[in-house]
């Protein structure tokens, strides 16, 4: 079950992630105040798919890469305390910092401040996250039955 569930919940955290991203870019290139607002009112409800998403692929990783020794396995597991932190510690709580400035119409320089703080964090969680799947496709590619360096 886990191998069906770690590729599933993990690219559903990590397109998350990335609709989050550039939902807010998008709005504050492109869009109205209304436009953002909306959006930064709507990024912690978010995390109902996101924080779910990112426990089911945490716990089914550790499960499936329980007993490996691969170093990509070590890899992952070594990411991974980076960007739980990372969310825990800078994205959630600058999300909900400016889901509540947003509400209020307060787009001061501590908004900005933070909202650079949460693009710089969330571009980091992408990259780690990309990097994880990565690792993932590769140890779950088939492997030819004779090594080509053998040849």
């Amino acid at each position: 079950m886990a191998r069906m569930i770690h590729p599933i919940a993990g690219a559903l955290a990590l397109l998350t992630i990335v609709f989050f991203w550039f939902s807010t870019v998008s709005a504050e290139l492109f869009g109205s105040g209304a436009l953002l607002v909306t959006v930064k009112t709507m990024i912690p409800w978010g995390f109902l798919i996101l924080i779910p998403s990112l426990m089911a692929a945490g716990g089914s990783g550790l499960q499936l890469g329980k007993g490996w020794r691969n170093p990509l396995v070590s890899v992952k597991r070594k990411r991974m305390p980076i960007i739980a932190g990372n969310g825990l510690l800078v994205l959630i709580p600058s999300a909900l910092y400016l889901s509540f400035k947003a509400q209020a119409a307060s787009f001061d320089g501590w908004f900005y401040i933070v909202q650079t703080i949460e693009l710089i964090a969330g571009a980091v969680n992408i990259a780690l996250l990309s990097l994880n799947m990565r690792d993932g496709l590769r140890l779950t590619r088939k492997r030819p039955a004779v090594d080509d360096a053998s040849i």
